[in-house]
């Protein structure tokens, strides 16, 4: 167990490290999610006025976007930084090692959950700066960070399975649209029960992401939704088993021991 808790460690601090010395990998997943919240705040504020609307502040209606869609950072970035491994024969050198492959895993990953848990404390922050107020109080901030938690492992892991399947930084890039586009068919600009246009209502209901918006906006605009919060963190946990078996699976093909 020592030996194990020192590869883990050795890992995760390249990994951490790595995430440090490149600044678009922390900057973009801060930025960008905000700068998207800003532009459908102003332009989806008179939503607030439909009969129905869980609350009169689109902003901290929207506020839960930008949770989930920073930890759909987490799948390129963990695949990527994981495929340039793999490119540039670093994780076949390893493979020489005695360096065990969960250990490889869960360090390679622990930069991300870093990555994940300080995007959300940022967003946290400038929600209250802008006067949004967590209906959950503080406790329901710490309950949003173990989410953000589990939601960034979980995206990570699937990056990770990803990379080691294709071995490639260019592919895994390549799936960030298709994550985008999970996104945009979801509850993030509207609640399901107010969409009119069937097709939507059904997708977004068939919509994973849909249940993890929900979950991180029940803590701001509701409170303790015990429906919501099931079903987010049931859908959370539930990405973060399959991801991390089909990457260890995914691990134990690329990496062979000679």
């Amino acid at each position: 167990m020592t030996a194990l808790a020192t590869q883990v460690g050795a890992v995760a601090g390249r990994s951490v490290r790595r995430s440090l010395r490149q600044p678009a990998m922390v900057v973009t997943p801060l930025v960008f999610p905000l700068a998207l919240l800003a532009v459908n705040s102003a332009g989806l504020r008179p939503s607030t006025q439909l009969p129905g609307f869980p609350t009169d502040s689109f902003l901290a209606f929207a506020l839960a976007v930008p949770f989930i869609q920073g930890a759909l950072f987490s799948t390129m970035n963990a695949g990527t930084d994981l495929a340039r491994d793999i490119q540039t024969g670093f994780l076949s050198r390893l493979s020489l090692t005695p360096l065990r492959g969960s250990a490889l895993l869960v360090g390679q990953l622990s930069g991300i959950v870093l990555l994940g848990l300080v995007q959300a404390a940022f967003y946290v922050v400038v929600g209250l700066l802008v006067g949004v107020e967590f209906a959950s109080g503080p406790a329901g901030v710490v309950v949003l960070l173990v989410f953000a938690l589990f939601v960034s492992l979980g995206f990570g892991a699937l990056g990770s399975f990803f990379a080691l399947r294709t071995g490639s930084g260019e592919a895994v890039q390549g799936l960030f649209p298709v994550m985008f586009v999970f996104l945009f068919i979801s509850s993030m600009n509207a609640p399901r029960d107010l969409m009119t246009i069937d097709w939507f209502r059904i997708a977004a209901s068939l919509n994973p992401v849909s249940y993890l918006i929900e979950c991180v906006r029940s803590l701001i605009i509701t409170g303790w939704d015990a429906r919501a919060l099931a079903l987010g963190f049931g859908v959370a946990i539930a990405i973060v088993i399959v991801s991390l078996t089909l990457s260890s699976w995914a691990l134990t093909k690329r990496l062979t021991r000679t």
